[in-house]
């Protein structure tokens, strides 16, 4: 299993990585965290049919002349609008509200297989879908609610960029609409900043996924598989602190008090040893009480 679990990450790291745009490798080979003798190449070739379905129906759009909203490139909108009735109408992919922290609505192939997910992984099928519809669409990690970005054309001064959600059937939201959106899913207060509307990289839509699952699987007290999650979130991002807390914390549950020790410790050496936050300081007390505790274990093995 050791073997295999360290040929996934390296898969894994391999294609999350690579300058490919594809985002259905990475994330088909996080469902081998639960499914590890999967094969990714029928959900792959589904991808492609969807795709040039869509692109079929993209390349084929009407555009009416008074179609769109306004300050709204009316191409784009009549695109977006057909890929949307395609995907949400007639393939039914669609938001699961009833059963949203299973974690089959994290792995891709679930979310083809039952055409229901959650934001991150419906907006990645959207994603792919539109790139081999030849659209250009893109992530927004947006606070709490993942959105899609769909810029006009180069040249149209007065065209606002189409900003989707695909969890609730690829709707258009407004400035409003996100500011709304914002508020539902954090402080109240919080004001809405363009670089809360950033383009999101591949690695940070893969971390997306996968940091989404961890918590699911913490929330289930499924720690084997979410430590297995931390692996990934760690070579995705070898520098998050955070993770690298968090693996040792989960191996400390699972006793195993080794690499328990060894990643709280290398967690210390990363932080300031007096942060100036003072959640951080209490946090840094506790890890450093951990690995007092884990000294003392890991001594009386030797």
């Amino acid at each position: 299993m050791a073997v295999i679990r360290d040929q996934l990450i390296h898969s894994f790291t391999h294609a999350a990585l690579s300058s490919d745009p594809d985002l259905a490798m990475p994330a088909l080979l996080i469902a081998r965290l639960e499914q590890p003798a999967l094969d990714v190449r029928p959900y792959l070739s589904l991808l492609d049919q969807i795709g040039r379905e869509a692109c079929r129906r993209v390349l084929a759009v009407k555009v009416p002349p008074d179609d769109a909203p306004p300050n709204v490139d009316p191409d784009r909108y009549a695109r977006i609008k057909v890929l949307n009735e395609y995907l949400f109408g007639e393939l039914g992919f669609a938001g699961d509200l009833e059963h949203y922290t299973d974690p089959r609505n994290s792995f891709l192939n679930e979310v083809l297989d039952r055409r229901q997910g959650i934001p991150i992984t419906l907006s990645l099928v959207y994603i792919e879908v539109a790139r081999r519809a030849g659209l250009d669409v893109t992530g927004i990690n947006f606070p709490g609610h993942f959105l899609l970005r769909c810029p006009s054309r180069p040249g149209l001064r007065y065209s606002e960029d189409l900003i989707i959600d695909a969890f609730h059937g690829g709707v258009l939201l407004s400035e409003d609409g996100c500011r709304s959106l914002l508020q539902k899913h954090g402080d109240a207060n919080t004001v809405l900043e363009s670089r809360l509307l950033a383009h999101a990289t591949k690695p940070q839509i893969l971390a997306r996924m996968l940091l989404n699952l961890k918590r699911v699987y913490v929330g289930m007290h499924s720690f084997p598989q979410a430590r297995d999650v931390t692996e990934l979130l760690l070579a995705v991002d070898p520098t998050a602190t955070n993770e690298l807390r968090d693996r040792g914390l989960l191996a400390y549950h699972l006793n195993d008090y080794s690499s328990a020790l060894r990643d709280l410790q290398a967690y210390l050496s990363r932080v300031p040893s007096d942060p100036s936050d003072e959640d951080q300081r209490e946090d840094h007390a506790k890890i450093w009480e951990h690995v007092k505790s884990l000294r003392r274990r890991v001594a009386t093995f030797n």
